[in-house]
């Protein structure tokens, strides 16, 4: 997307993508691709066994499988599936769900919080998860910067952690925080990670299996090639079905869809219109078409920045003037992009937050709103200096024609469509644009070197954290270190409306300064929101009997706010044998737009965080 990558789509970067990013799911692997992936299961006829193994395709590369560093979505979700949370997001609601805290309760001036940790909660290596584990989690974040890259937002407040005895977890505040019942940080096993000496370099990549206690256990991974996961068969809500999860990394998405086609894959994700519209005629493949949680932006360089004050990167200065940021977003026609490029599948974009979360949906007033207007885009630079020579050339300040650079990433065909619009919108201004797409945007993003880029987050139910990541406190601490900043804007303003929020517990008030929050940043013109993107995606219904949407009413399978798709997941053949022996299967199948429930035990559960597929930050 973040689908720039912050550092992370960077992922953060999302896609820089909390963008921007890209994954795809699919179940299965080719007889020539079996090597890669020993001790896959497969047929005689040279597809994977589809009762026993599910594949997701991935088109993002993984950042870190380390969860003090990992910021891109792939990362981060396969986190979710490997470590538990204090607490989860309800599948119906998004309301907070136990996670490995069974209960929780403030003090009554909000200042410290009593979190009750389960018993049942095992590591794979078979040592009980304790309040021990999240006390050090947390106190490792507050006191090693290294350690805080990835989720440090969430413990900055934090005055004190302890745990007094292995089921009570005590955290002090220095100031009542909003965020107490939604903190997206996986609680690692103390005994295995604080051998870690050097938390910036430790990638938790090179002893396999990594020890967790969330549903599944990471067993394998080979990087731009998979990463390999069996069931936790510990797991206190219930082992998964499938005897193995597979992400495989996919470069190409068409080779993604023809691999869905030909059985070899069951999953795939971030789907094109013409793609999505091709496989609803295929035979064993349903395709859901469900409102997105994440947004489309393109981002400006508003200037590399470290907190010590120096600047780095060689972004075009030109962008450093907000009249040249305003004509350019004056110049981007987003209904054209979205009937276009999404093909009706998105939304068109204004605020930071997508309607999908109503309550925080934001839409800026009539005479706010940077409505498409090319005609005022010249005038607008024009008025401000800009002016054209002869050939019909804007020129800078410094008498040269202006062009910039965007980041695009090579893996999200939109990216490349939605590149051809602007040259032609830009370029009726005498603005040039180079479109460079990149197999990964992450180098050149968290270096400060390009001009404009296009960025993308997936958003959580609180949206905290994909807000955080525009305050001055993210950036890095010196142009030679990695924050967790999505874009490098630092703006007083908005670090004074986020700090209010943080520490808002009335709904109606803490929704209002999220708004607030959401019109500084669209009036700073440092983003251009363009669209909420549908979630594309698809599956086989000869492989996937049943699996759990979020929201269970019309909601999407890839990057939820939790594990339950790939928990839930039922195999075709599994469900047959149910069947044969008068059984039956835990989940609902989803059609487009239905709703799926999956109830286990005491609730329904669903959801997880950041950036999103093809668009976290990369």
């Amino acid at each position: 997307m973040v689908t720039k990558v912050p550092p992370r789509s960077r992922a953060a970067r999302p896609l820089r993508s909390l963008r921007p990013l890209r994954l795809l799911v699919a179940a299965g692997l080719t007889a020539a691709s079996l090597a890669a992936v020993p001790g896959t299961a497969q047929a005689e006829d040279g597809k994977a066994d589809s009762g026993s193994t599910l594949t997701v395709a991935v088109s993002q590369s993984v950042d870190s499988l380390s969860p003090f560093l990992a910021q891109k979505l792939v990362s981060t979700s396969i986190h979710r599936l490997a470590y538990e949370y204090l607490t989860n997001y309800d599948a119906k609601d998004a309301h907070p769900v136990p996670g490995l805290a069974t209960a929780w309760k403030s003090s009554p001036d909000k200042l410290t919080w009593t979190y009750t940790i389960r018993k049942d909660s095992y590591w794979s290596d078979g040592q009980q998860a304790t309040a021990e584990d999240a006390a050090w989690t947390f106190d490792k974040m507050m006191t090693d910067p290294n350690a805080a890259t990835a989720n440090g937002s969430f413990t900055a407040n934090f005055k004190k952690v302890s745990a007094p005895d292995p089921q009570t977890l005590v955290i002090e505040l220095k100031q009542p925080q909003a965020t107490m019942t939604a903190l997206d940080v996986p609680i690692v096993p103390k005994h295995v990670w604080e051998k870690v000496s050097d938390f910036s370099k430790f990638n938790n990549d090179q002893q396999f299996p990594i020890v967790g206690n969330g549903p599944f256990v990471i067993t394998d991974f080979k990087v731009d090639q998979y990463i390999k996961l069996k069931p936790n068969k510990r797991f206190w809500r219930g082992a998964p079905k499938f005897d193995e999860l597979v992400f495989k990394y996919y470069k190409d998405g068409d080779a993604a869809v023809a691999a869905l086609q030909k059985g070899e894959v069951s999953f795939v994700p971030n789907l094109t219109p013409a793609q999505a519209a091709a496989l609803k005629t295929q035979r064993n493949i349903k395709v859901n078409d469900a409102p997105g949680r994440r947004f489309y932006a393109l981002a400006t360089n508003p200037g590399a920045r470290a907190k010590d004050g120096k600047t780095f990167g060689n972004g075009n200065k030109a962008l450093l003037d907000p009249e040249v940021r305003k004509a350019l977003f004056l110049a981007v026609d987003r209904a054209t992009l979205v009937d276009k490029v999404f093909q009706g599948h998105a939304v068109e974009g204004q605020g930071y937050i997508p309607p999908r979360f109503a309550s925080y949906f934001w839409q800026p007033a009539d005479a706010q709103k940077r409505s498409y207007d090319p005609a005022k885009a010249e005038q607008v630079l024009d008025a401000a200096g800009y002016r054209k020579n002869g050939d019909g050339k804007r020129l800078g300040k410094d008498g040269r024609p202006l062009e910039f650079r965007i980041l695009c990433h090579a893996t999200d065909p939109n990216d490349k469509a939605v590149g051809k619009y602007l040259q032609e919108w830009w370029g009726r201004l005498g603005i040039g644009l180079k479109v460079e797409c990149l197999d990964s945007v992450s180098d050149p993003w968290v270096k400060g070197d390009y001009d404009l880029a296009f960025d993308g987050w997936s958003v959580n139910p609180d949206p905290d954290y994909v807000l955080s990541i525009h305050t001055c406190g993210t950036l890095p601490a010196t142009p030679k270190d990695t924050g967790a900043t999505d874009n490098f804007i630092c703006d007083p303003a908005f670090d004074a409306l986020y700090a209010r929020q943080a520490v808002e517990y009335d709904a109606a008030k803490r929704t209002d300064l999220v708004k607030q929050m959401q019109s500084r940043l669209y009036d700073t013109g440092y983003m251009n929101v363009m669209a909420y993107p549908n979630a594309l995606e698809a599956y086989r219904t000869d492989q996937i009997r049943s699996i759990t949407t979020m929201p269970e009413a019309g909601g999407n399978l890839y990057g939820q706010d939790g594990y339950w798709s790939w928990w839930s997941a039922v195999p075709a053949a599994q469900a047959s044998d149910d069947a044969a022996s008068g059984g039956s299967s835990t989940g609902a199948v989803i059609g487009i737009g239905a709703a799926v429930v999956v109830v286990v035990g005491a609730g329904i559960f669903l959801m997880m965080r950041r950036r999103s597929t093809a668009d976290d930050r990369e």
